[in-house]
């Protein structure tokens, strides 16, 4: 009986590695025909509004990010309980639970006004107007995707100056179904008519980018700063700390 020999048994399964990451690097290094970005925090900086927020807390700006992840919990329990909200409704109501449990005392327009006075005028990081028209340029697809309303993220877009970058503004308003939930992207990409494969998802929330991922989309995290990926998720095809930077990567 033939035998291979120990050298020769590495050599094969060392070219046996090459192939595969050859194969897996050909896969993700495909270029994508549609590319969706997340809104807030990923095109618009929300600075103003977190110091909007935090003086409503009492100058707690801290509690911010406290404010942001609860307004995310709520948002993904009204999506699995089936009971629909408004997304400003909850982040209202996330504001006003935060406060409740500081010991702050605010009432509801107070609340209301420190989230969409800042919210509807936020400016664009500098790297996206020169990021966005580079990718426009390469002939690429330009879509938004975000958790917002419709009404919202066209007043934020009109504001910011970046209305004529994108085909498409969709907002999950339309089958109330928040993101990372997958049926979210699913519903996206069908509206897109394009494979799950041919998308790349751009977003600076690892929550974002994980759920992208899973539904089988290309994904690039933006990291801006304060921003982390969620380390248990599968990896993104790209990690730029801005848009321009992901321009250069898809050349």
């Amino acid at each position: 009986m033939h035998t291979l020999k120990p050298t020769r048994l590495l050599t094969y399964f060392s070219l046996f590695i090459l192939l595969s990451g050859a194969a897996f690097m050909s896969q993700a290094s495909t270029k994508p025909k549609v590319i969706v970005f997340d809104v807030n925090e990923t095109l618009l900086d929300l600075e103003t509004m977190r110091r909007s927020i935090g003086d409503a807390l009492g100058g707690k700006d801290e509690l911010t990010t406290l404010w942001f992840s609860t307004m995310l919990h709520h948002s993904l329990v009204t999506t699995v309980s089936g009971d629909y909200q408004d997304f400003g409704k909850i982040g209202v109501a996330a504001l006003l639970m935060v406060a409740q449990n500081e010991g702050i005392s605010i009432t509801q327009e107070q609340a209301v006004i420190a989230i969409k006075t800042p919210l509807l005028s936020l400016p664009a990081h500098p790297d996206v107007k020169p990021g966005l028209a580079a990718l426009k340029a390469k002939g690429y697809t330009l879509v938004s995707l975000t958790n917002s309303s419709n009404e919202g993220v066209q007043t934020q877009f009109a504001n910011a100056g970046l209305t004529d970058f994108f085909e498409q503004r969709m907002s999950i308003e339309d089958i109330k179904v928040y993101k990372p939930d997958l049926r979210a992207y699913a519903w996206a990409l069908k509206k897109l008519g394009i494979k799950p494969e041919d998308a790349l998802m751009v977003a600076a929330h690892g929550w974002d980018v994980a759920g992208a991922k899973a539904a089988g989309m290309q994904t690039a995290f933006v990291a801006r700063p304060g921003k982390a990926l969620y380390p248990l998720a599968p990896q993104p095809d790209y990690v730029v700390k801005d848009l321009n930077e992901l321009v250069a990567l898809l050349e």
